[in-house]
């Protein structure tokens, strides 16, 4: 784009000569300096990686810096919705010297452009409010830091809410005050005063290994759980005793981050979880041949990972079961593909007919008929095979409140209204994870969905 308007703008301009290569003879804008992290290398410009682009950008702030009276502000307007992205940007300007104090989300994106279709994409951009920190600033301690930054992070996020701000943009937002705590300080260092740094190091250990933004990450995803599940799913490591399971942590988590301002998917619409339309855009199969893109909800992984790992939540465990991870995009597996998994060949009439017949029987015993014996469970027709993990297989062989919860729905989207009555009355009887999981879900599920649809539809033939 800038290549197009730079034809323009030496013809009206003739005598701004910034547009002009220096050592090549090419029309267009220089690329050789060009502030990006790409490993793509063209004629005008080699291939650049991270380090590149953070000196770059801390080159840029520091003369921003340089020039702006200390009682001055800058404003950095940026949307990136993957942490990698945001972490490469904080490292220049905190390297530059500045004290982020605020982090505005305002909304600048149009929902239906083409990038925003079937994905997570930001409705807003973050303007970042900056002042320049002081040459005498004080060096941090990191007990300190690290016990304010939940009620900063928490207390920002009340706000944002209430003004109707949501998922992946929330998220962004809270940058700028869990920043302000970090920033305003030359160093924040712990009791042996080594430094903690923003970006982490896989080489170190902790907190040094990942870094004062992967606390950030940890404490935002902490507060949402505790905000749609609960505060034992919020505290809850490694299948601790009160908490719903990693499954179900890990589909609200996802589900609270696909909100937008709209309680759609980023886009200002649902996302679409069922049949997709004709006029979007289709996958390619290996051999070339057009296939209609998967329906489910969708993140970047690196998004996906960041909030997952520091709340005890393996991805791995889960892949093939309701997640698929494909291209670094993750997708939350629509609750109708999963009917295979959870009833085997036979289905659902033949699970509903074993429920009626015999309703003093556990319904888990119903589900995952074929894990005992096959290497793996097959997908719907026209799907390939769905890996599922052996760490799962020796782990999860009892059904979790997630499975019982899509086995519940989808035997009321086959309309098997006697043994979903059944099924909700030992469900209700054995515990309240289950009812509280399903309500959750349905407030968070898109008005529009297919699978809210069925989460409200079953909840009204929950016996009271």
């Amino acid at each position: 784009m800038s290549d197009f308007f730079a034809v323009w703008m030496k013809r009206a301009i003739p005598e701004f000569d910034n547009y002009r290569v220096k050592d090549a003879n090419s029309p267009l804008t220089p690329k050789f300096a060009e502030l990006t992290a790409t490993t793509a290398a063209s004629e005008d410009s080699p291939a650049k990686d991270k380090v590149f682009f953070e000196e770059g950008m801390a080159s840029a702030f520091g003369e921003g810096r340089r020039i702006l009276s200390d009682d001055g502000i800058g404003c950095v307007v940026f949307a990136h919705k993957t942490t990698e992205g945001w972490e490469s940007l904080l490292g220049g300007i905190l390297a530059a010297k500045w004290v982020i104090y605020a982090s505005w989300p305002i909304n600048t994106e149009q929902g239906h452009r083409l990038n925003a279709r079937e994905n997570a994409s930001l409705g807003t951009s973050v303007h970042l409010v900056c002042r320049p920190r002081p040459e005498n600033a004080e060096i941090g301690d990191w007990t300190q830091v690290s016990r304010e930054l939940p009620r900063k992070v928490g207390d920002w996020m009340q706000r944002l809410q209430s003004e109707g701000v949501r998922g992946a943009d929330l998220v962004f937002a809270c940058i700028g005050p869990a920043l302000e705590i970090y920033s305003r300080y030359a160093k924040v260092v712990d009791a042996q005063d080594r430094e903690i740094p923003l970006g982490g190091d896989p080489t170190a250990s902790e907190p040094y290994q990942r870094g004062y933004l992967a606390y950030v990450w940890e404490v935002v995803g902490r507060l949402a759980l505790e905000q749609v599940l609960g505060s034992a799913e919020a505290q809850a490591r490694n299948g601790n005793a009160g908490a719903l399971e990693e499954d179900s942590r890990l589909t609200a988590l996802f589900l609270w981050t696909m909100q937008s301002a709209n309680n759609g998917n980023g886009n200002g619409k649902a996302a679409k979880t069922g049949k997709q339309e004709a006029d979007e855009p289709e996958d390619e199969e290996e051999e070339g041949a057009p296939r209609k893109a998967k329906a489910g909800h969708k993140l970047i992984y690196d998004v996906v990972r960041r909030f997952a790992q520091p709340l005890g939540i393996h991805l791995e465990q889960w892949e093939g079961r309701i997640i698929d991870t494909e291209k670094g995009i993750v997708r939350l597996m629509p609750v109708a593909e999963r009917a295979r998994q959870l009833f085997g060949e036979e289905g659902a009439q033949v699970v509903a007919y074993q429920i009626e017949r015999d309703p003093s029987r556990p319904v888990q015993m119903s589900l995952f008929p074929e894990l005992e014996s096959a290497p793996r469970l097959k997908a719907p027709r026209k799907s390939k095979t769905l890996k599922v993990s052996e760490t799962f297989r020796v782990s999860h062989r009892e059904p979790t409140t997630l499975d019982r919860l899509h086995a519940a729905m989808l035997l009321q989207k086959g309309g098997q209204t006697n043994a979903l009555r059944m099924m909700l009355k030992s469900e209700v009887e054995r515990s309240p994870d289950f009812l509280r999981l399903a309500n959750a879900l349905s407030a968070l599920y898109p008005r529009e969905s297919e699978e809210k649809r069925l989460l409200d539809a079953m909840l009204q033939a929950i016996p009271r």
